[in-house]
Order: structure tokens, then C-alpha cells, then sequence
């Protein structure tokens, strides 16, 4: 079978030069992943390559897909080596960091739950494993940093007051917020989750650092236990 190679394809419809003539918002998920990966491989081109990417639908379709693949699943696409499966890899972890660069820059301090949502939501909602975060915040509601307290399993996280006090201390916070995420999509409460949040908020005032929120960040949904009254 005859290799279709780039010069095959007309050059007004080749990607590379598609983006330098008519910009990179023209380019559809695949040709964009096909200038980024660069090369095909023996008898594909790299936009066949970038296509079979996109298709391979788990546990999400087209490119959000590259958000959950590790190397391993990415490494059984015939003509992705080490280097490739890095590049795909690197795409998906400086998508998340932009977009919470961007929402942080925004957000003049974080006491609005929907601040924080959109600094963590395009990192969380995408993991199979529950993460939870600790953001740390000076006496105007600003960042100082966030810290991953804890990540578990499908569903399962086990999270200590003293983890948490100990780094909100460290870092001379006045108050803090915790998030984490569920894997189910449902970001409804658990027993567990209600319960940890009492708990820290009890510390937290013996400590004097004040527990503003417990945020739990689902599928493009969120339920924020302060604006539930639980806290």
C-alpha cells in the first residue's frame, strides 16, 4: 500500500501551511495535533496519526480524551513513541495550567465560590482519581498557594486536619478553603465529606484560621457547602 505522505495532500489543505495562511483557529483538533506531533509514522502521515488519537474515546471523545490517557494507553497507537506520547502529555497539562493561570489573574481574591471553581474546575473534572485541594489565602482573600492534600482512589480520599493546619501555618494563612473533586460527576456531599468539613472548620478555630468554604467540583456542576449552609 503506497504511503500518503504530505506532499500527497493539496498545500493549501496541509495543516502547517493551512495555519500559516489562514491562522491557527482554522485548523480542526486534528490538524492542530498533527503539527504538534510533527511526524507520521511508516505508511501514515501525521494527520492519519492525529486522527486515530482523537479516536480512540476514553474515557472522553476527541481531544478532551488527552486530558485522561497516560503514556502507557498512548504508547498502543501504532507510531507513538516516548517522545510523542511526552508532547500529547505536555499538551493536556499546559491546557490546565493556562486556563488557571488565567481564571487566578481574574479573580481579584477568591471568596466568590465561583472564583474558585474556575481556577480548579478544567484541572479536577477530568480526573478519575479524587483530589483534594487546600488554597491557602492572606488576609484580602489572596492566594499565598495551593496545596494537594490528598489523592485517592476512585472514590475514596482520606484526608487529616493536621495535614491541612500544618501547611495553612507554615505558609502564615489566615484562611483557607478546601476542594476536591468526585470522579462520579455528582458533586453532591457525602457523609464523609460533611463531616471532614466540620472538623476542619473546628480546628481551624482553635487555630484562629478561618475555614471559608468546602468546595466540591463535579462535571461541569459544583456544590459549594457554605452556600448550602453546611458550613
Amino acid at each position: 500500500m503506497k504511503r500518503i505522505t504530505m506532499k500527497d495532500i493539496p498545500s493549501d489543505e496541509r495543516p502547517y501551511e493551512k495555519c500559516l495562511k489562514e491562522g491557527a483557529q482554522s485548523l480542526s483538533d486534528a490538524e492542530l495535533l498533527s503539527i504538534i506531533i510533527r511526524t507520521g509514522s511508516r505508511g501514515e502521515n501525521s494527520l492519519i496519526l492525529a486522527q486515530k488519537i482523537l479516536a480512540l474515546n476514553y474515557p472522553k471523545k476527541g481531544i478532551l480524551g488527552l486530558l485522561h490517557l497516560s503514556m502507557q494507553e498512548l504508547m498502543q497507537v501504532k507510531g507513538i513513541g516516548t517522545v510523542k506520547g511526552a508532547q500529547l502529555l505536555c499538551i493536556g497539562e499546559l491546557s490546565k495550567r493556562i486556563w488557571k493561570r488565567t481564571a487566578q489573574l481574574e479573580a481579584a481574591s477568591f471568596h466568590n465560590p465561583l472564583d474558585i471553581v474556575n481556577y480548579y474546575v478544567e484541572d479536577m473534572r477530568h480526573r478519575e482519581q479524587e483530589l483534594v485541594y487546600v488554597m491557602l489565602l492572606n488576609t484580602k482573600g489572596v492566594l499565598i498557594r495551593d496545596i494537594m492534600i490528598s489523592q485517592g482512589t476512585v472514590n475514596v480520599s482520606v484526608v487529616s486536619p493536621r495535614e491541612i493546619f500544618i501547611e495553612a501555618v507554615k505558609h502564615h494563612a489566615v484562611s483557607l478553603v478546601m476542594i476536591h473533586n468526585h470522579p462520579s460527576g455528582d458533586p453532591a456531599p457525602s457523609r464523609e465529606d460533611i463531616n471532614l468539613t466540620k472538623r476542619v472548620k473546628e480546628a481551624g478555630e482553635l487555630l484562629g484560621i478561618r475555614l471559608l468554604d468546602h468546595i466540591i467540583i463535579g462535571d461541569n456542576c459544583y456544590i459549594s457547602l457554605k452556600e448550602r449552609g453546611i458550613l
